[in-house]
C-alpha cells in the first residue's frame, strides 16, 4: 500500500485519468472528491463487497430459480 500525505485542496492522480482531491478535513474524517471517466466504476468498499457477494450468489443459482426471483 502506498501512503501519501495530502492537505486540504491537494490531489493525487492515478493512471493519468483519475484524480482524487482532499476537499475537507473535519476531526477524524476527510471528504474526498473523485474525478474519473464515466466508464470507471467508483464504489465505497462496503458497497463493492456487497456487490461481489450478490454476484457470487447469483452464479450459484440455477436459471429457473433466478427467473423466479426476477418476478
Amino acid at each position: 500500500m502506498l501512503a501519501l500525505t495530502r492537505k486540504k485542496g491537494e490531489a493525487l492522480v492515478i493512471n493519468n485519468n483519475i484524480e482524487i482531491t482532499v476537499l475537507e478535513i473535519r476531526g477524524d474524517q476527510i471528504k474526498i472528491g473523485i474525478s474519473a471517466p464515466k466508464d470507471v466504476p467508483v464504489y465505497r468498499k462496503e458497497v463493492y463487497l456487497q456487490i461481489q457477494k450478490e454476484n457470487e450468489a447469483a452464479l450459484k443459482m440455477d436459471g429457473l430459480e433466478a427467473l423466479k426471483n426476477l418476478l
